[in-house]
């Protein structure tokens, strides 16, 4: 990190989401609640995809990864936040924010870039089903997945190598309870119309190039199930659906708040909390509740211990 900037703003103040102490209370138990249900319930969900061999599918390894990178989301920012809610003081390190707004910004651009291979399997199974397994080999899934972490890791660099050098030389306080990239830019003591404008069209590209592609993809599935059978119809439309309540649920907050932002403040603060701690809790939730499959591995995993319980 650039040791200029530390030496005029070395720590960020983070303002609290409400003055109510019985707010500040409810908001404890809700966040601890869904964190305790979003970190147990995405490793069980990625133990059964490894541990059961009938879950050895592309479909499911692309969960697994999805499963982890929703993991990782809740955890770049909700522990702080839990803890914070405790401190008088809610203050992060130069180094601590510039963490925050790097995982931010790569998971973000990670996930939507696996949201699309994820859509770009079910177009082959619903639409290529013959061909799905010559396709959609593990190769094609493990360079999908590749291909995802590493437009990631150049997205989120190319915004921090921007932010670093920025002058920080006060206010420092953050209208929020993380490092939002925004909100951070916002403090810098310099003009920022070009890097705002350019941090935007990087933002843009990333998010609408992925949410172009899951239209194709979707818009293509429509059309073949609408030409089948009405039960094949009902099974592909039901997959869809899901998979397009979990594409608004995540590119929705996104585009608000890094492509077109509100510039509503009580807005931009309950979206940053639905994308960082909702989203990873409904994913899961999502694919999984109504998945058979997943249902039955459960079912399976759980007999499998009760009788090696029953043994000992």
């Amino acid at each position: 990190m650039d040791e200029g900037n530390q030496s005029v703003v070395s720590e960020f103040v983070l303002l609290e989401l409400s003055h109510s102490q019985n707010f500040q209370v409810l908001l404890i138990i809700i966040l601890s609640t869904i964190y305790l249900i979003i970190v147990p319930g995405n490793i069980v969900i990625i133990t059964l995809i490894i541990s059961d061999p009938r879950l050895h599918t592309p479909m499911y390894f692309l969960l697994a990864n999805l499963s982890f990178i929703d993991m990782w989301l809740s955890s770049n920012t909700t522990p702080k936040m839990i803890i914070d809610i405790f401190r008088e003081k809610k203050t992060i390190s130069f180094r601590g924010c510039m963490s925050q707004i790097f995982f931010s910004q790569f998971i973000a651009a990670l996930e939507m870039v696996l949201l699309v291979a994820m859509a770009y399997d079910r177009y082959v199974a619903i639409c290529k089903p013959l061909h799905y397994f010559t396709i959609m080999n593990l190769q094609r899934c493990i360079g999908l997945v590749v291909t995802a972490w590493t437009i990631g890791i150049v997205h989120a660099v190319s915004q921090l190598i921007l932010i670093v050098p920025l002058p920080f030389c006060g206010p420092r306080e953050i209208d929020s309870f993380f490092c939002d990239r925004p909100l951070v830019v916002k403090l810098a003591c310099t003009d920022l119309s070009n890097l705002e404008l350019f941090m935007n069209v990087n933002c843009g590209v990333v998010a609408v190039i992925p949410f172009i592609l899951l239209l194709i993809s979707y818009a293509h599935i429509l059309l073949t199930v609408s030409k089948g059978s009405k039960i094949g119809a009902s099974k592909a439309l039901s997959t869809c659906t899901a998979h397009i309540i979990v594409v608004v649920l995540f590119f929705g907050p996104c585009i608000f708040l890094y492509v077109w932002p509100l510039s509503i403040t009580w807005m931009d603060k309950f979206l940053a909390v639905f994308y960082s701690i909702f989203t990873p809790l409904l994913n899961p939730a999502i694919y999984t509740l109504r998945n058979k499959e997943i249902k039955n591995a459960v079912e399976r995993l759980t007999g499998y211990y009760m009788h090696s319980k029953g043994k000992t």
